[in-house]
């Protein structure tokens, strides 16, 4: 047995769940900054691509399921086929860090922690776009409170524990990290993450940071994500 494989047996391995819908133009540049990393694997969770997505990743070498589309969904289907002590759940428009492995298993064990996440950077110039950064960084620091595209990750038998993500239509991640929260610390490891600025640009940065704070109140205010997703789809927020 080599130096390499005895270590990688002490170390616990760790599975890297990719939820997909569509994503042909970004799954290969978050699958490769995936490789390099040790006793890893990845798992591409398909919701019924219709373009190169699966083939792209297939390509890759990684390991690709189908499940029902739904983020909540398919990243528990994920954690099923799983075979790591540490899952980390990454979308498939957010670039990892070299060296994140590391620092996802020195996070993990810190007292009382059960889950983490990363710092947010995004891809793109404008000085709103930093703005944005600031104030999701800021909320994530002092209240804990990352979001699916910080890359979230948590042992799998905590993750057992809570009963893994809702299976809601939206504010899945939302509502596993509120759960969370209630059992221990969300650590927030200081090196980012780079995620897509696409959502932000396609409707403007002002328009899609307030919709996604309308989000948040409405669903802290009881209402239900079904009805929300319907505002989405019927053009509810079009005009704020």
């Amino acid at each position: 047995m080599s130096n390499h494989e005895t270590v990688s047996i002490n170390i616990p391995k760790l599975s890297i769940i990719i939820p997909t819908l569509n994503e042909a133009a970004n799954i290969a540049e978050a699958i490769i900054t995936t490789q390099g990393s040790i006793n890893t694997e990845v798992i591409v969770v398909d919701g019924g691509s219709q373009d190169d997505t699966v083939a792209i990743a297939k390509s890759l070498g990684v390991k690709v399921i189908f499940s029902s589309p739904g983020r909540g969904v398919q990243m528990n289907a994920g954690a099923v086929a799983a075979g790591g002590e540490i899952l980390l759940f990454l979308h498939a428009d957010t670039r990892l860090p070299a060296g994140f492995d590391g620092m996802v298993r020195t996070a993990l064990p810190q007292p009382k922690t059960v889950a983490g996440a990363f710092k947010l950077g995004i891809d793109a110039s404008p000085w709103g776009i930093r703005l944005v950064e600031w104030g999701v960084n800021l909320r994530s620091h002092f209240l804990q409170m990352p979001y699916g595209d910080q890359a979230i990750f948590i042992t799998k038998s905590m993750f057992q524990q809570i009963g893994g993500f809702p299976e809601l239509p939206i504010m899945e991640d939302f509502e596993l990290i509120r759960r969370l929260k209630r059992i221990g610390k969300i650590i927030i490891i200081p090196v980012p993450v780079l995620t897509s600025a696409r959502r932000w640009l396609k409707k403007g940065i002002f328009q899609t940071t307030l919709i996604n704070q309308i989000v948040i109140i409405a669903y802290l205010l009881g209402v239900s994500p079904e009805q929300i997703r319907s505002w989405y789809r019927q053009g509810k927020f079009r005009k704020i």
